[in-house]
């Protein structure tokens, strides 16, 4: 069983979308990628910190997913990270209305001793000075080190993330943090940029349109799966990362071929994440459930062609 560490934010969201909104619930980075991972034969650990006021129902969901919270500092008399948004009619884009970061201004993350080892690490999307430390903490290099990062970064704390980004092996973003990143339109160019700032793997995520993977020459593209309905695609990117290194921290095969089964387990997991508003779809899927809609991800690519 492989040691998986997830850093990132254990939240309070509150969602707004054409088909309908939420009052406070649970989210946040950390939560998505833990509840991913748990689908998977794997050893792991959110690394977060949170407020007094997270009830315990939602820390007693983590833990009985197998997620190890020791990581998880609870401030007594602290706030939750909130954030409160409204997706537009595609869905694709959103308006920010309320961020608090509370505790999360001070976080000083502490991995447990017992997962300084931990072969796979998971940097959710927090401040690459954040990140960083989790890495300078890790008694042993890990097999593999994955990095989310956004645009706000981009825009806030650029040296600081160069200089994180220089010590991963994978970094997962989005196109137009790609292309932001890179000052490339193409995707092709800024793959190939990001790989001379370090990461051997560049994953870029395109949201309804599927992902790409990236290493070297070799170019892999999975698709998203066409849904009947899409609720909330909050939490979805994270989902991917949390199914990605899940099963690379299960099967501890870095190799390429293996990682291109790692970006169709991230996308399967994604397509059910986005079904349901929060963490409410994640909370109850099961095992046949995930098996089953992998073969449809099969159907949807696999052909028959004569090449001469």
């Amino acid at each position: 069983m492989g040691k998986l560490v997830i850093v990132g934010t254990v939240a309070f969201d509150e969602i707004e979308t054409p088909f309908g909104k939420t009052d406070k619930i649970l989210g946040g980075a950390g939560t998505f990628i833990g509840l991913a991972a748990s689908q998977f034969d794997v050893d792991s650990a959110i690394v977060s910190i949170v407020g007094d006021d997270l009830p315990q129902e939602y820390l007693d969901l983590l833990s009985n997913k197998g997620i190890d919270l020791n990581g998880l500092e609870i401030v007594k008399g602290g706030k939750t990270f909130y954030w409160k948004g409204k997706y537009h009619n595609d869905l694709n884009s959103r308006d920010t209305l309320v961020t608090e970061l509370n505790t999360l201004a001070d976080f000083n993350p502490v991995v447990p001793d017992n997962y300084t080892n931990a072969d796979v690490v998971m940097l959710g999307n927090l401040h690459p000075a954040v990140q960083l430390s989790v890495i300078n903490q890790m008694t042993e290099r890990p097999k593999l080190i994955v990095l989310d990062t956004m645009n706000f970064w981009m825009d806030s704390a650029l040296d600081d993330l160069k200089e994180v980004i220089k010590h991963i092996d994978v970094i997962t973003i989005n196109d137009e943090e790609a292309r932001q990143l890179t000052e490339e339109y193409s995707l092709v160019k800024a793959a190939q940029e990001i790989h001379k700032m370090g990461p051997k793997f560049v994953v870029i995520k395109k949201g309804e349109h599927g992902a790409l993977l990236f290493h070297n020459e070799n170019v892999f593209f999975a698709p998203a799966l066409p849904l009947e309905e899409v609720f909330d695609p909050t939490g979805a990117g994270d989902t991917f990362a949390g199914g990605f290194t899940g099963y690379l921290a299960a099967t501890g095969d870095i190799s390429f071929e293996n990682m291109k089964r790692a970006v169709i387990h991230g996308s399967n997991l994604a397509s059910f994440c986005v079904e349901r508003f929060g963490t409410v779809r994640m909370e109850s899927l099961t095992k046949d459930e995930v098996h089953e809609r992998l073969h449809q991800f099969k159907a949807l690519t696999q052909f028959e062609i004569e090449l001469k």
